[in-house]
């Protein structure tokens, strides 16, 4: 069985942070994870499928795999199974999306079942409470009858989620399925299964283990408490220096060349990037910071994840995601709780949308910088390369390299000429 594991998406659902796939946390990568649990169940052929946008990172990171470029990225995962079906011959296949993490016993069970059907195939299915903009599954027993894609939520025809972690017995049937498919949008593949599902016996595989889609920024959060290594006391390079006052906890890792100053307190789970400096009096818990960060004096950084090369100056980070580069200015505070304690919405394509988390503080693109005493609220995202003026509360989202004032009663924004 060959693996087809797809990261060609623009991610442009993950605005304003760039790239999800390879997205650093935890010193890793979705990417990376998705590879690492695949050859954990026994998969030793896998072909990754990027886009022009992130198949040169690929290829660095793994120069002895085969990366294939998805020449059409407007045709989803159609578009990327043409360009990699062809190497796989009559084959059978493990279709996964870097995006949809589920558990390495998961891949294996579909392995070990695809290994002994004759034809159709394998498609992991999970229940949901809530909506989820994914495939919709039609099931009689055990097969599948039909998928639509992305209904309108409150038109779901079931609660049956289609996961893509999907076995094909036979790479070929698909490849023609796909073929004949003359469909222009990315819901072409879904279009092909929808055919195959009424001539061969597709069967759902019931999922109940943990399930992490990452399509928004703040799925990143949700997977970030799901990685927590099976350690309980630190894990310390040789080459870090802690300070005899600092207090480390718990499920920490600190890599080489970290300095940990007096009075910080690090508590597990965490994990401090290589190079970086956590100062004195500053407080990190429950959160992933990336390498050559400075986690300056007196600040907290709660339950989020900064990517790399990240400033902070007496700031309060809570539940947050920082980008690489971003600086924020001393007294930078981000909101990450309601007063009324709801759920707090997210505005996607000026539509606000419930992010179903009680907690959620701000998420920042690269090279962004905050004045002094800038504040954020809860669920506010700031585009890449955009400078926020000093004493401005942001409430609402700011563009791509944008210049930001006058945000208390309503945001003056004009291009940001600075870099």
């Amino acid at each position: 069985m060959i693996a087809i594991l797809i990261f060609a998406g623009r991610s442009t659902r993950f605005w304003p942070l760039s790239e999800k796939s390879l997205f650093p946390f935890w010193g890793t990568s979705l990417l990376e994870r998705q590879i690492a649990k695949l050859k954990g169940a026994g998969l030793k052929e896998i072909l990754l499928v990027g886009g022009a946008h992130n198949v040169k990172a690929a290829k660095k990171l793994y120069p002895k795999m085969t990366v294939i470029q998805q020449r059409d990225l407007s045709l989803g995962m159609r578009g990327a199974l043409l360009s990699a079906l062809p190497r796989c011959k009559k084959e059978s296949v493990l279709i996964v999306s870097a995006n949809d993490v589920i558990d390495e016993s998961a891949l294996r069970e579909l392995r070990t079942k695809g290994a002994t059907k004759k034809e159709g195939g394998l498609i992991l299915a999970r229940k949901v409470k809530h909506y989820f903009p994914g495939g919709y599954l039609f099931v009689k027993g055990k097969r599948i009858t039909g998928i639509v894609e992305k209904p309108k939520e409150g038109s779901e025809p079931s609660s049956l989620i289609n996961i893509v972690a999907h076995v094909h017995t036979d790479a070929s049937v698909l490849l023609k399925a796909l073929k004949d498919t003359l469909h222009t949008k990315d819901d072409g593949y879904e279009v092909a299964l929808d055919l195959l599902f009424k001539k061969y016996t597709y069967e759902a595989v019931p999922y109940t283990g943990p399930w992490y889609p990452v399509k928004y920024p703040w799925h990143l959060l949700d997977l970030l408490s799901s990685i927590v290594p099976p350690v309980v006391e630190p894990k310390i390079h040789a080459t870090a220096s802690i300070h005899p006052s600092a207090v480390i906890e718990g499920a920490v890792v600190i890599e080489g060349a970290v300095r940990v100053l007096a009075h910080a307190t690090i508590l597990g789970p965490c994990f401090i990037g290589e190079g970086t400096i956590v100062a004195n009096n500053a407080l990190v818990r429950g959160s992933s910071v990336g390498r050559h960060c400075v986690i300056g004096y007196g600040t907290e950084v709660a339950r989020s994840i900064l990517a790399e090369n990240v400033e902070t100056h007496m700031s309060y980070v809570g539940d947050s995601i920082l980008g690489s580069g971003v600086s924020l200015g001393g007294g930078t505070v981000t909101g990450n709780l309601r007063l009324d304690e709801q759920p707090i919405s997210s505005v996607i394509d000026g539509v606000p949308l419930s992010t179903h988390r009680i907690k959620l503080g701000a998420m920042l693109g690269e090279h962004c910088r905050t004045g002094i005493h800038t504040s954020l609220s809860p669920g506010i995202k700031i585009g890449v390369g955009s400078f926020i003026r000093s004493a401005e509360l942001v409430t609402v989202d700011v563009p791509d390299h944008s210049f930001v004032k006058g945000g208390l009663i309503r945001p003056n924004t004009k291009r940001n000429a600075k870099n």
